[in-house]
């Protein structure tokens, strides 16, 4: 398996290549900025572009996926539930494959209705605009749930492996990666709350 986190755009955003070695197949993951130098870094290491995959919506995740999609014919993936062009809709727990990896669909909304991770061969977990490193996404922007946030991070989150390698949609925290159970035990949003006192605690 390959994983390359980009660094794009304006806004902190990490946009990623995932790649198979064995097939030579990839899948650039939020490609929100500067499409070319993601499919330059994907030439740079002899992968044919194949999916498009998406965390979520929000225009810095997905604006640059129409120019992948033109140079490579790729198609795009994202949640059910996505409002913009998507060509393969995946559900809650839906599995897929990019050359040998397997991908398990996992929602969590909450920064969005759409919200998803992906877990890549129960080793790696893209986090999108859900979880960050040492943070949480935001509710505030149309779609957002504080109560659809804590079923995310504490019914779900808490619960997935702690050998899990954390990739986050944003440069936000202190490091560019975390394990999952290192953020059970630092990230200050993950901590276990009630529904109320989570919500309290978003308000706050």
């Amino acid at each position: 398996m390959i994983v390359k986190q980009i660094k794009v755009g304006p806004m902190e955003n990490f946009a990623y290549i995932l790649g198979c070695e064995k097939s030579g197949e990839a899948a650039i993951i939020d490609p929100g900025f500067e499409a070319g130098k993601l499919l330059e870094m994907a030439s740079e290491l002899t992968m044919k572009v194949v999916a498009v995959i998406n965390t979520h919506g929000h225009r810095d995740h997905i604006a640059e996926n129409r120019e992948i999609v033109s140079e490579t014919g790729a198609k795009v993936i994202a949640h059910e539930l996505a409002t913009f062009t998507v060509d393969q809709y995946i559900k809650d727990r839906e599995k897929f494959k990019i050359g040998d990896l397997t991908i398990e669909t996992v929602h969590t909304p909450g920064h969005s209705p759409d919200s998803v991770c992906f877990i890549v061969n129960d080793e790696i977990i893209f986090t999108g605009d859900t979880l960050f490193v040492s943070e949480c996404g935001r509710t505030d922007l149309p779609g957002g749930s504080n109560e659809d946030m804590y079923n995310s991070l504490v019914k779900i989150m808490r619960e997935m492996p702690n050998n899990l390698l954390v990739y986050p949609g944003h440069d936000y925290g202190p490091a560019k990666t975390s394990k999952m159970g290192d953020e059970k035990v630092n990230n200050y949003t993950l901590k276990e709350r009630t529904e109320a006192e989570f919500l309290k605690f978003m308000l706050n």
